[in-house]
């Protein structure tokens, strides 16, 4: 494709969206470019096998910097590098989020992106939304009871709607398959002739002229271009895209002349804000029985609860548990066999801590510097400490007697203030839903347009200002939608326009 009118940088779930809702009207042409290439491992469409992802050659396998709060370990950040992106690696849940988790981002940038703004772009979701409640876990099932007999409201579904309370997860699967954004939104759209999709090609910087951007010099094959389009929208993801704007001179002016990188448009908060859910590896049961191998995808409830009042119905939820019937533990400690042992992670729903995205280097192949900044506030560990004590109430229920034989970690040892600090720092983990670094009202505008350049867009998990009270690919997928029936009508409009010209 020589110019295109959009040019789409990642193929992950708001880049599948996008390329494949611009690209329904024929007019508009449409290249999409990723880092990565087709999913060919066939893990990635079983379900039960997610945990197992981390680390292969479709992950960007990143790292942080050591974090004080959790003991000072460095933690994996996997992020899918492939067509799809992290949609083919994360655990399925589909939650779209409270009402109340959209308050923040409607008052960065206008109405469009309150609850109700947002309503119908969670509507055109094509990703299938299912309940499975005949193949769930016996485990899992006496979890939901055991919530309920500490107070915790029963709930229909976490799609939508009032989130306190317990349910069977709502899933992205199909016919015992995992659905990929990509396989719900680019399957169809391949083939049309006014889309390109290049895989396999690294975004190096963008091509910025006269205030203007007229594309992205790509390398593919071992050999650099520029690919050219009258608007460019990064779909790169809470890393990518903050570092691609860095790498182009757009950001904090200061940090890009310590690399040689003249500044083009002057953001500062490019990179900053950056937060993510952490969970707990976790509160786990020895089993009194053999605890049955999963039919789902091993996660197979979740329980939002208020940590004052756990059968509190109203506003959005600060804790989560979640049953997993695999004994689930970070790196500092041993897990037991499969099928010996079940584990309740908990965790907060609405971080306070903030870090950073920054450049180790001023080309595409220098590592990130992600500096997630866990558990640095006192709300947060606060939040953390509230988390175990829920697990810990529901873990020894009465629900769950027929299931649980001793709690092995924390342990009922471990109940002193120091101890309990010890084991969360230890046992803390990512929940894969990094936000926040081109924040809509920061970085970019109502439109999602980056301040000071009128044809670049961002449209990714990045632009969110603050995060959702779940899991967080229902709500980028809604950005996705919402952005290009909103916003990116213009482009098409726009290429009606200019293919008019040329005609004539």
């Amino acid at each position: 494709m020589a110019g295109a009118d959009v040019l789409v940088l990642g193929a992950g779930s708001a880049g599948s969206v996008v390329a494949a809702r611009l690209s329904e009207d024929p007019v508009c042409r449409v290249h999409l470019v990723e880092a990565g290439d087709w999913p060919r491992d066939p893990d990635i469409a079983d379900p039960l096998q997610w945990p197992f992802l981390e680390g292969r050659d479709f992950d960007w396998a990143y790292r942080t910097v050591a974090q004080p709060g959790t003991a000072g370990r460095v933690h994996a950040w996997p992020r899918g590098r492939v067509v799809g992106g992290s949609s083919c690696m994360h655990a399925m849940a589909h939650v779209q989020g409270h009402a109340d988790d959209f308050a923040p981002w409607a008052e960065a940038a206008g109405p469009r992106w309150s609850q109700a703004g947002l309503a119908r772009g969670f509507g055109r979701c094509a990703l299938p939304q299912r309940q499975d409640r005949t193949a769930l876990s016996p485990v899992a099932a006496a979890f939901i009871e055991a919530g309920q007999a500490i107070g915790a409201p029963m709930l229909a579904s976490h799609k939508a709607g009032p989130l306190a309370g317990a349910t069977v997860n709502t899933l992205t699967i199909r016919d015992g398959r995992r659905v990929s954004v990509a396989d719900a939104y680019l399957a169809g759209a391949v083939r049309r002739p006014n889309l390109t999709i290049s895989t396999g090609a690294v975004v190096e910087r963008l091509a910025i002229e006269q205030g203007r951007v007229r594309g992205a010099v790509i390398r593919q094959g071992g050999a650099s271009s520029v690919a050219e389009a009258d608007r460019v929208v990064l779909c790169l993801g809470t890393i990518g895209s903050p570092l691609l704007l860095l790498r182009s001179g757009i950001g904090d002016a200061e940090q890009l002349r310590s690399f040689g990188i003249a500044c083009a448009v002057a953001l500062p908060a490019v990179g900053r804000n950056l937060h993510d859910h952490l969970l707990a590896a976790g509160n786990v049961y020895a089993a009194r029985r053999a605890v049955p191998r999963s039919r789902l995808q091993h996660s197979e409830s979740l329980m939002y609860l208020h940590g004052d009042d756990p059968a509190r119905v109203e506003g959005a939820p600060d804790c989560v548990l979640a049953c997993v019937v695999l004994p689930a533990v970070t790196e500092c400690f041993a897990a037991p066999a499969a099928g010996s042992a079940y584990t309740i992670m908990f965790g907060f729903t609405h971080p306070t801590s903030r870090g950073s995205i920054m450049l180790t280097g001023a080309d595409a192949v220098s590592p990130p510097r992600i500096d997630p900044a866990y558990l640095s506030t006192e709300a947060d560990r606060r939040a953390f400490r509230r988390g175990l004590e829920l697990a810990r109430e529901v873990g020894h229920a009465a629900p769950l007697d027929d299931w649980r034989d001793r709690e092995i970690l924390p342990g009922v040892a471990v109940r002193d203030a120091p101890a309990i600090e010890a084991f969360l720092a230890r046992a803390a983990r990512t929940h894969h839903h990094p936000v926040g670094t081109c924040a809509m009202g920061a970085v970019v505008d109502a439109d999602l347009r980056v301040q000071g350049l009128e044809n670049l867009f961002v449209v990714d998990a990045s632009v969110i200002p603050r995060i959702t009270t779940g899991p967080v690919n229902a709500a980028v997928v809604a950005i996705a939608e919402t952005w290009t029936e909103a916003v990116g009508a213009k482009s098409i409009a726009a290429a009606g326009a200019k293919q008019g010209e040329r005609a004539a």
